[in-house]
């Protein structure tokens, strides 16, 4: 292997486990460095394992992975009962959330559900009910883009090595 070939798997490693810490740092765009990283260890032995059809599949993966991420806190907040504000403000709260780093995600899609809901004029009950629900969905949303991300890597694996 050449060691153009060799630094391109190795940065191809590094960008999935940093793509992997991204799935639950909001710091990192997790999806896009697991991406990013499967297509480094494809360039690294020049396609020839791994093809278009393989790398467009990865792709689409990665879209998913992101739809699962931003939709998760707001459809968790609306199975809990709450409004189209609290849904807004959950799915806005996990927007905003992002720019606070781990704080920011993890209270984000809470504060922003429950300031939907009182917004809303809703009980302080309710609006604490749409902000677990937020958690609750924003939980789920982890757990999917782990099973997204596992499944890119299984893909991977299997057209390279079967």
């Amino acid at each position: 292997m050449a060691d153009s070939s060799l630094l391109l798997l190795i940065l191809g490693v590094l960008f999935v486990l940093a793509g992997i810490t991204g799935l639950i740092l909001p710091a990192l765009p997790g999806m896009a460095l697991v991406f990013a990283g499967l297509v480094l260890a494809a360039w690294a032995e020049n396609f020839v394992y791994i093809g278009q059809g393989t790398i467009l599949v990865l792709f689409l993966l990665c879209l998913l992975g992101y739809g699962i991420d931003f939709l998760a806190a707001a459809l968790g907040a609306s199975r809990y009962g709450a409004g189209r504000n609290a849904v807004i403000g959950a799915a806005a709260g996990a927007v905003v959330g992002l720019f606070f780093g781990l704080p920011g995600i993890l209270l984000g899609p809470f504060i922003g559900a429950v300031a939907g809901e009182l917004m809303a004029r809703k009980g302080v009950r309710q609006a604490g009910l749409a902000g677990f629900g937020a958690w609750v969905g924003m939980a789920i949303g982890i757990a999917g883009k782990f099973a997204v991300a596992a499944v890119m890597i299984g893909i991977f694996f299997f057209k390279r090595f079967f």
